[in-house]
């Protein structure tokens, strides 16, 4: 093992790596909102990390390492906060997103993620290592980072196509529509069909690669193609009040209210079966995790240990425990006013989050933590909560339902950075770095993000509406996950939900649950993950097609490069440069995103930036952008040489 070189947790570093987390965080945040995804940012900030740094005078590479620490906080958080906060905008609970309960939640969840993963470290990636593939992939670029240049000019040029994209499109210059789509009626056959006119899309499809591409626009397919034209031709006359609100409509205006009203519920129902298969999936791994933990922390008392080995200490973490516990029991109380309740709501929530912190750090050593379900785990703790304050409050109870959503937020944020603190201690095994230090720096990168989460939401939430489409925000970002923990925990207290699509929902769940489990025993390269498919059968179809079309560039360069089957470290190889010109994509789309609705809200007007209507072209011209965006994808990702495509060293 190295030994740690002298610079490694300096100023510098850290101020760069706050920086990064806050402006990945900020990027993933909308992307999480708009598409029910987000990406790790690991390898686009070292990449960034190590042309900043070269510029300063040149860092080691453990400067790098621990930007790129501090910097993957930025998903981490994101995707704790997104997966279930705005859940309270779309319960009634809150009117905007308020700054210091935000930042309770976010921060105080960050923190005790970083806290209940430290005793995992030793077992997981020193006497019974996981693979951690991101983490593996992260160590290859710092260890390959003497010349970062060709890696930022792939960032920076996909990040400005992103960026101008974005700027053109319906929110922003309005010269090119968000989607291309066609409708209309074959007999009483409702036809729908288009695509999302989105470069982040398309690099979200390049990351997630083509099994994931399949899996979700399958689901979309299910939800516009198959159950919206049998709703319409044999269930429309049993709903009057939906009837009327369409009557004259056109086909894509009654499909879109269809799927609104009753079809995206299916999405629902099998959301919530995957989330409960997951946890049953996992009860090895869980108790594996938990039985680790206890272990790790047994085998280190008393013991003097390498730099390279050294976590913080066990004492001055339980004291952070209770110090980080104790405002989120007050701030519960704030919320029932009950200390009956409050204080069995820190119980579980301290106990869901030990247990799911260790199921999502194992689960990010098998998979990565791009393909971690904690929003599977976040289901779970819901309705475990539910159950409890059902029992404490009853189920006509007018608080119930935020009270669970809290908890559970609390549990999202600690096991999506409990995770991600994984994966980036693998990253710093290999290229020698000390992990207390690794460990500060993510929790400093998560409570920095929390600082500005709530910001950014208002800020989305002004500018296009969160939640299901209004008059006002008749294109707003789904939320998906948001959503269906909002509906999860008002159905629990007494909440009026479409019950039957729900429930047919979970069926289908359990069908490809069944399926999968089938791929799996035929020991299938392809499978069909329940969680996956939810999304897609929850997300409109236009939001899917474009993310199966990058996940089929992704295969298209596979075939270029004459990938073999099974070879999934050359897999992450071959895809570098893909990889990074589509986290530029998704990066500058976002961050445009985030810079078009400053104007939208100070001015209260969505049309402000739009262009006169003879420089606005039609769904023509945005296909042909999108072609032109795809092209340049596939031309990256099939370039010979970039940033870490040295000869891997040693493990």
């Amino acid at each position: 093992m190295n030994k740690p070189a002298t610079r490694q947790l300096t100023f510098r570093a850290v101020l760069l790596a706050v920086i990064l987390a806050m402006i990945l965080a900020a990027a993933n945040a909308y992307l999480g909102l708009f598409a029910g995804l987000t990406i790790a940012t690991a390898i686009p900030a070292a990449v960034v990390s190590m042309g900043v740094l070269r510029l300063l005078g040149g860092g080691t590479i453990l400067e790098n390492n621990i930007v790129q620490t501090g910097a993957s906080a930025g998903s981490s958080i994101a995707a704790g906060v997104i997966f279930t906060i705005p859940a309270l905008i779309i319960l009634g609970y809150w009117d905007d997103f308020r700054y210091s309960w935000v930042l309770a939640i976010a921060g105080l969840g960050g923190l005790l993620g970083v806290l209940f993963s430290v005793p995992l470290r030793r077992t997981m990636i020193v006497e019974d290592p996981l693979p951690f593939p991101e983490g593996k992939a992260a160590a290859e670029v710092l260890k390959a980072g003497d010349n970062p240049g060709p890696g930022l000019k792939i960032l920076a040029l996909s990040g400005v196509i992103g960026a101008v994209v974005k700027l053109a499109a319906a929110s922003g210059l309005r010269m090119i529509p968000d989607s291309a789509i066609g409708s209309g009626f074959i007999g009483k056959y409702l036809g729908y069909m288009g695509t999302g006119l989105s470069p982040a899309l398309l690099g979200v499809g390049y990351i997630v690669g083509l099994n994931v591409g399949i899996v979700v626009v399958s689901g979309s397919i299910l939800s516009f193609n198959i159950a919206i034209p049998i709703y319409h031709a044999f269930f429309m006359g049993t709903d009057p009040a939906l009837a009327a609100s369409v009557a004259g409509a056109g086909a894509e205006e009654i499909a879109g209210a269809i799927w609104s009203a009753k079809i995206r519920y299916l999405g629902v129902g099998t959301m919530l079966i995957g989330g409960v298969w997951t946890l049953f999936s996992l009860r090895k791994s869980l108790v594996s995790g938990i039985k680790s933990g206890f272990a790790a922390a047994r085998k280190g008392a008393g013991k003097v240990v390498a730099e390279t080995e050294r976590d913080l200490p066990m004492k001055w973490m339980l004291i952070a425990l209770v110090a980080f516990v104790v405002p989120l029991g007050l701030l519960y109380h704030a919320i029932v006013g009950q200390w009956m309740v409050s204080v069995p709501m820190t119980i579980i929530m301290i106990v869901a989050g030990f247990l799911f912190v260790s199921v999502s750090a194992y689960l990010a050593g098998l998979v990565g933590s791009s393909n971690n379900p904690v929003s599977g785990i976040t289901i779970a703790t819901i309705l475990f909560a539910s159950v409890v304050l059902v029992l404490l409050l009853g189920r006509d109870s007018p608080i119930g339902a935020v009270a669970a959503i809290m908890i559970g937020a609390v549990v999202c944020c600690a096991a999506a950075v409990g995770g991600d603190n994984l994966q980036d201690l693998k990253a710093g095994y290999i290229v020698g770095a000390t992990p207390w230090k690794q460990q500060l720096m993510l929790a400093i990168g998560a409570f920095s993000c929390a600082l500005i989460m709530a910001p950014v939401l208002n800020l989305l939430a002004h500018a296009y509406g969160i939640g299901a489409p209004t008059p006002e925000h008749p294109n707003s970002l789904a939320a998906p996950q948001a959503t269906l923990m909002a509906s999860v925990a008002n159905g629990m207290f007494g909440g009026e939900l479409p019950w039957t699509m729900i429930a047919i929902g979970a069926a289908i769940g359990a069908a490809i649950i069944a399926f999968d489990e089938w791929l799996k025993a035929r020991s299938s390269s392809f499978r069909v993950p329940v969680l996956a498919a939810a999304i897609g059968i929850y997300l409109p179809l236009e939001l899917m097609v474009p993310i199966f079309l990058g996940g089929l560039l992704s295969y298209f360069v596979e075939r270029r490069k004459g990938l073999k089957a099974g070879d999934e470290d050359m897999r992450d190889r071959i895809h570098r440069p893909g990889t990074l010109f589509s986290a530029g994509l998704i990066t500058g789309e976002a961050l445009m995103g985030i810079a078009i609705a400053i104007p939208i809200v100070v001015s209260e007007r969505a049309d402000v930036l739009a262009l006169p209507e003879q420089f606005q072209f039609g769904q023509v011209v945005g296909l042909a952008v999108l072609v032109v965006v795809g092209w340049l994808l596939y031309r990256s990702g099939t370039r010979s040489k970039v940033l870490g495509d040295a000869e891997p060293g040693p493990m």
